[in-house]
Parts: structure tokens; sequence; C-alpha cells
């Protein structure tokens, strides 16, 4: 397993992470997306620990927290061999404490996580969204503290609007706080605006992308296909509304190419979009999930290996859509693109 910076700190972490949503099963948003149990939870970590994944993923809201209890039970006795990262923010509750990022709710939600994983410290602890009604400076005196309470190690964000993430990260560097570190993120072959202003950012700022759904919601499982509708009691059915829209036309032209590729390489359709997200950059870790043994192993077999260069570029024009203002402009138009060039261009990623 390849090893990456996170970002521009000093946490080594794999280039595939496991992303424990699947485990617990409760719930209805955050806990219909499995119900892996205790003894089937230790043996995906045991699969994922053989492969080098050593990073799960998890949040409180997951499973109502039953997430977090499920993995910290797969982890014990192996704690110093794992990194985990999980989130807090999104409501938990109805009650006024409980959603946000406030001072008290942060701490709050700390020694909660702590204790249902059964550990007393958390290598990476992300805001699951960015909370307007609390200012951005008790936010990160707030996670400074917990640090020095030995209680996190690092910290990042997740669903943060390019601004959001300016401002935490300019507000950080003017009163001398830690930096956010990662940026857990939507990002795939059919939801690539995470490119055109938070890719960017987080090249010139130094935040490591950890991307989540990078199969587009469950589209590029390689279930869907042109001419092909899904089952009606398919699961992708619920799991695609609740992500981004996606058309039709780039869904099935980027499909089309991944099955020509995946002719090429006789590799699977989710193991070459993978692939693909691996190669871009600001990527840290890349996080996969999995319900049974056969998917986890089928999910680890995206790295290993490493797409040419034509397959990249045939990917990169079957995905690519147009720009959105005001990149649009800098994009098509030779006066703007002179006064601020993208960039993306400098690693040759930029979608034309």
């Amino acid at each position: 397993m390849e090893f990456r910076r996170l970002g521009a700190s000093g946490l080594m972490v794999p280039a595939l992470s496991f992303g424990a949503g699947t485990f617990g099963g409760r719930g209805e948003l955050f806990g219909a997306w499995g119900s892996t149990d205790e003894a089937e939870a230790r043996r995906l970590v045991d699969i994922c620990l053989e492969a080098g994944v050593t990073m799960f993923d998890t949040a409180d809201v997951y499973s109502g927290g039953a997430s977090e209890e499920v993995l910290g039970a797969a982890v014990k006795g192996r704690r110093d061999q794992v990194i985990i990262s999980t989130k807090a923010g999104l409501p938990t509750g109805d009650g006024p404490a409980d959603a946000g990022t406030s001072r008290a709710r942060l701490i709050t939600a700390v020694d909660q996580a702590l204790r249902r994983l059964g550990t007393d410290y958390i290598d990476l602890f992300q805001l699951h969204a960015f909370d307007a009604g609390t200012p951005v400076q008790e936010v990160l005196s707030t996670l400074d503290d917990l640090v020095r309470a030995g209680k996190i190690r690092y910290t990042g964000v997740s669903n943060f609007s390019g601004w959001q993430l300016m401002k935490s990260l300019a507000d950080a560097e003017a009163h001398g706080h830690r930096r956010y570190a990662a940026h857990q993120v939507y990002y795939s072959l059919v939801g690539r605006d995470y490119e055109w202003e938070l890719m960017p950012l987080a090249l010139d700022q130094g935040v490591g992308a950890v991307v989540w759904s990078p199969l587009g919601w469950g589209r590029l499982t390689g279930q869907i296909r042109r001419g092909r509708p899904l089952p009606a009691g398919s699961r992708l059915h619920a799991t695609a509304d609740y992500g981004p829209p996606v058309a039709d036309e780039l869904l099935f032209r980027v499909v089309d190419t991944l099955d020509a590729i995946a002719a090429e390489t006789g590799r699977s359709v989710p193991q070459i979009a993978i692939n693909w997200l691996l190669r871009r950059p600001t990527v840290s870790s890349v996080i996969i999930g999995a319900r049974n043994e056969e998917q986890l192993r089928q999910n680890l077999g995206a790295v290993g290996w490493k797409l040419t260069e034509d397959q990249v570029a045939r990917l990169d024009a079957a995905s690519a859509t147009t720009a959105p203002y005001p990149y649009f402009p800098y994009e098509r138009q030779e006066g703007f693109a002179r006064l601020n060039p993208h960039p993306l261009r400098r690693v040759g990623v930029c979608q034309d």
C-alpha cells in the first residue's frame, strides 16, 4: 500500500482508507448503508490491515453512534496499528445543543466519540459541515485546546465551500491556530466539481483531500450501463437520490469509457474509477466501503497498478463538463486566461 502525506502535515496516510459508515445499521439516512456487526467488522479490519489499509473513517451520525462503537470494538487490541478518523457537527438530535461546532458542542462531541470508540485519542478529527452560527475563531481555539489535551492529533473539515475553508485557514494564520490538514470531499468521475475551486485552494494552502463516495453514489459500480435499467428493487435508486444529480448522457459516456478500459486492463469498473482518482492532485486518500469481504477485496484491487496516460486522457475527456462561472471565461477566452491561468494547468488536469 502506498502511503501519502496528509496535505502539508506530517501524518502519513494510506492511499486507500476504509469507510465504516456501514457499521452498526441504525437509523435512516446515515444508518441505511449497511448493518455490519462487530464480528463482521473485525474480519473486514483484518483484511484491511493485511493489505496495508490502516485508516478507518467514521462519524458520530453514522448509525446514531453505533458505527463508532462497532469500529472501536473491531480495532480493540490493535489501536496502535490504525489511524482513526471521525467527524462531528451535523445534528444528532433535536435539541439546541445537538448540532453545530460551538465550543460546548465540540468538547462534548469529542468526549462522546472517545467513549464510543474505546480510545483516548482521535488521530484525525473533522468538522462534518461548516457552522455559520459559530465564530470561526471559537471553533479553531477549541480544536487547539483539544489537541493540547491530547484528545485529538490532527484536524480537518468536510463538505466546506471554498470561502468557508479559506476563511478558516486565514483565521488560523492570523491568530496562530492549528491549520486544517484535511478536507473530506465528494469527488468522482461523475462529480468533478471539486476541481474548480477546492482543488486549487488545496494546492495553494497544503490541504489534503480525503475522498468520499469515489464511485459517484453507487453510479460507477458497474451495475448501471447504457440501455440496461436497474432492477426495480435496487438500493442504488435510493442511494443516487441522496447525491448530486448526474445527467444520464454524462454517466453513460463515463461508463462506456470505463467499460472499454476494463476490457483493455482486465480490471473492474470500480477499480478503474478509484485508480483514476488516486492520480489527481491533492488526493491524500480515497475512502472505500464494503458490506462484505468480496466487495472489500474488489475495491482493494484499485491499487498496485496504473492507468496509462492515454487511458487517463480518455477518462478525463469523457467526464469533462463546462466550467461554471466565474471559471468559464478563464478557460475559454485568451485575455482572461492570460490574467489568471487556472492553477491546475500546472499539473495537467484542468478540464477543457
